[in-house]
Protein backbone atom coordinates (compact mmCIF):
# COMPACT_ATOMS: atom_id res chain seq x y z
CA UNK A 1 0.00 0.00 0.00
CA UNK A 2 1.49 3.09 -0.99
CA UNK A 3 0.83 6.55 1.29
CA UNK A 4 0.90 9.73 -0.58
CA UNK A 5 2.06 12.67 1.87
CA UNK A 6 0.52 17.00 0.04
CA UNK A 7 3.44 19.40 1.04
CA UNK A 8 2.47 22.45 1.00
CA UNK A 9 4.89 24.42 -1.58
CA UNK A 10 8.02 26.22 -0.11
CA UNK A 11 7.06 28.83 -2.06
CA UNK A 12 3.88 30.12 -1.53
CA UNK A 13 4.39 32.38 0.81
CA UNK A 14 6.63 34.44 -1.65
CA UNK A 15 4.18 33.47 -4.18
CA UNK A 16 1.44 34.97 -2.29
CA UNK A 17 3.31 38.08 -1.38
CA UNK A 18 4.16 38.49 -5.07
CA UNK A 19 0.54 38.48 -6.04
CA UNK A 20 0.03 41.01 -3.93
CA UNK A 21 2.66 43.40 -4.75
CA UNK A 22 1.60 42.83 -8.27
CA UNK A 23 -1.93 43.92 -7.74
CA UNK A 24 -0.59 46.40 -5.50
CA UNK A 25 1.13 48.06 -8.32
CA UNK A 26 -1.60 47.81 -11.15
CA UNK A 27 -4.22 49.64 -8.94
CA UNK A 28 -1.50 52.21 -8.36
CA UNK A 29 -1.08 52.61 -11.73
CA UNK A 30 -4.49 53.04 -12.32
CA UNK A 31 -4.74 49.79 -14.74
CA UNK A 32 -8.10 48.20 -14.98
CA UNK A 33 -9.59 50.83 -12.73
CA UNK A 34 -10.47 53.69 -15.83
CA UNK A 35 -8.71 56.67 -14.22
CA UNK A 36 -8.64 59.51 -15.96
CA UNK A 37 -7.43 62.86 -15.38
CA UNK A 38 -9.82 65.96 -15.44
CA UNK A 39 -9.44 69.74 -14.98
CA UNK A 40 -11.68 72.22 -13.52
CA UNK A 41 -11.46 75.63 -14.85
CA UNK A 42 -12.02 78.66 -13.09
CA UNK A 43 -10.19 81.82 -14.26
CA UNK A 44 -9.47 83.22 -10.51
CA UNK A 45 -7.53 79.85 -9.63
CA UNK A 46 -4.30 78.24 -11.47
CA UNK A 47 -5.20 75.60 -12.96
CA UNK A 48 -2.71 73.04 -11.85
CA UNK A 49 -4.07 73.63 -8.24
CA UNK A 50 -7.71 71.93 -9.38
CA UNK A 51 -6.06 69.37 -11.05
CA UNK A 52 -8.60 65.59 -10.25
CA UNK A 53 -8.44 62.58 -10.86
CA UNK A 54 -11.73 60.29 -11.81
CA UNK A 55 -12.01 56.22 -10.71
CA UNK A 56 -14.31 54.27 -12.83
CA UNK A 57 -15.91 57.45 -13.33
CA UNK A 58 -17.69 58.00 -9.92
CA UNK A 59 -15.13 59.43 -7.17
CA UNK A 60 -12.45 61.70 -7.36
CA UNK A 61 -8.65 61.50 -6.36
CA UNK A 62 -6.46 64.69 -5.87
CA UNK A 63 -3.27 64.86 -8.12
CA UNK A 64 -0.26 66.16 -6.82
CA UNK A 65 0.70 69.90 -7.80
CA UNK A 66 3.05 68.91 -11.48
CA UNK A 67 4.09 72.72 -11.52
CA UNK A 68 5.53 73.12 -7.95
CA UNK A 69 7.90 75.69 -7.11
CA UNK A 70 10.92 74.76 -7.75
CA UNK A 71 13.32 74.67 -5.03
CA UNK A 72 17.19 75.95 -5.23
CA UNK A 73 20.02 74.21 -3.77
CA UNK A 74 23.06 77.05 -4.41
CA UNK A 75 26.51 75.00 -4.50
CA UNK A 76 30.11 75.91 -5.08
CA UNK A 77 31.91 73.76 -7.64
CA UNK A 78 34.48 73.96 -10.28
CA UNK A 79 33.24 74.19 -14.01
CA UNK A 80 35.16 73.06 -17.14
CA UNK A 81 34.12 72.62 -20.66
CA UNK A 82 34.99 69.39 -22.95
CA UNK A 83 33.96 68.36 -26.37
CA UNK A 84 33.55 65.37 -28.31
CA UNK A 85 36.90 64.40 -29.05
CA UNK A 86 37.96 60.82 -28.73
CA UNK A 87 40.92 61.64 -25.93
CA UNK A 88 38.29 63.49 -24.00
CA UNK A 89 35.78 60.86 -24.03
CA UNK A 90 35.33 57.00 -24.16
CA UNK A 91 35.15 55.36 -27.96
CA UNK A 92 31.51 56.72 -28.04
CA UNK A 93 32.36 60.83 -28.14
CA UNK A 94 28.74 61.66 -29.37
CA UNK A 95 26.89 59.25 -26.99
CA UNK A 96 26.41 60.54 -23.21
CA UNK A 97 26.62 58.00 -20.10
CA UNK A 98 23.02 58.61 -20.21
CA UNK A 99 22.57 57.09 -24.10
CA UNK A 100 21.58 60.43 -25.34
CA UNK A 101 23.24 62.15 -28.01
CA UNK A 102 25.45 65.16 -27.05
CA UNK A 103 23.74 68.45 -27.62
CA UNK A 104 23.74 71.88 -26.24
CA UNK A 105 22.97 72.29 -22.70
CA UNK A 106 24.32 68.82 -21.54
CA UNK A 107 26.68 68.74 -18.80
CA UNK A 108 28.49 65.52 -17.00
CA UNK A 109 28.77 65.48 -12.87
CA UNK A 110 29.25 61.97 -11.26
CA UNK A 111 27.04 63.96 -7.54
CA UNK A 112 23.74 64.16 -9.56
CA UNK A 113 21.42 61.69 -11.12
CA UNK A 114 20.41 61.80 -14.96
CA UNK A 115 17.93 64.15 -15.54
CA UNK A 116 19.28 67.00 -12.56
CA UNK A 117 18.70 70.58 -14.01
CA UNK A 118 21.80 72.70 -13.11
CA UNK A 119 22.12 76.46 -13.26
CA UNK A 120 25.42 78.64 -13.39
CA UNK A 121 24.04 81.88 -12.64
CA UNK A 122 27.30 83.92 -12.92
CA UNK A 123 28.15 82.46 -16.15
CA UNK A 124 25.17 81.77 -18.29
CA UNK A 125 22.27 83.53 -15.85
CA UNK A 126 18.92 81.68 -16.00
CA UNK A 127 20.22 79.01 -18.72
CA UNK A 128 19.66 75.53 -17.71
CA UNK A 129 21.71 72.55 -18.20
CA UNK A 130 21.09 68.79 -17.54
CA UNK A 131 23.03 66.16 -16.16
CA UNK A 132 23.28 63.28 -18.52
CA UNK A 133 27.11 62.43 -18.38
CA UNK A 134 29.78 61.50 -16.16
CA UNK A 135 33.27 62.26 -15.78
CA UNK A 136 36.47 60.62 -14.44
CA UNK A 137 36.09 59.71 -10.61
CA UNK A 138 39.45 61.35 -9.96
CA UNK A 139 37.27 65.09 -10.66
CA UNK A 140 35.08 64.48 -7.57
CA UNK A 141 31.01 65.35 -7.49
CA UNK A 142 31.36 69.49 -7.26
CA UNK A 143 33.08 69.80 -10.75
CA UNK A 144 31.02 69.79 -13.89
CA UNK A 145 31.58 69.35 -17.41
CA UNK A 146 29.89 71.52 -20.14
CA UNK A 147 29.92 70.13 -23.29
CA UNK A 148 30.66 72.50 -26.34
CA UNK A 149 31.03 72.25 -30.20
CA UNK A 150 34.92 72.17 -30.39
CA UNK A 151 37.79 71.32 -28.60
CA UNK A 152 38.91 75.06 -29.24
CA UNK A 153 35.55 76.58 -27.80
CA UNK A 154 36.04 73.89 -24.45
CA UNK A 155 39.60 75.01 -24.02
CA UNK A 156 39.09 78.74 -24.49
CA UNK A 157 36.23 78.29 -21.88
CA UNK A 158 39.06 77.32 -19.43
CA UNK A 159 38.09 76.44 -15.47
CA UNK A 160 35.56 78.61 -13.32
CA UNK A 161 34.84 78.22 -9.60
CA UNK A 162 30.90 80.27 -9.58
CA UNK A 163 28.26 79.17 -7.73
CA UNK A 164 25.47 76.61 -9.17
CA UNK A 165 22.34 76.21 -8.64
CA UNK A 166 21.34 72.62 -8.32
CA UNK A 167 17.04 72.59 -9.32
CA UNK A 168 15.22 70.53 -7.49
CA UNK A 169 10.98 69.79 -7.97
Amino acid sequence: MDIYIEKEDPYLGAKKILVILITAGILASGLGLGITKMQQAKADEPASALELATIQENSLLAVSNPEAPVKVKKVKVVVTAYSSTTWQTDNTPFLTASGKTVEQGIVANNRYSFGTEIRFPEIYGDKVFVVEDRMNWKKGSYHFDIWMDSYEEAKSFGVKIVEAEILEN
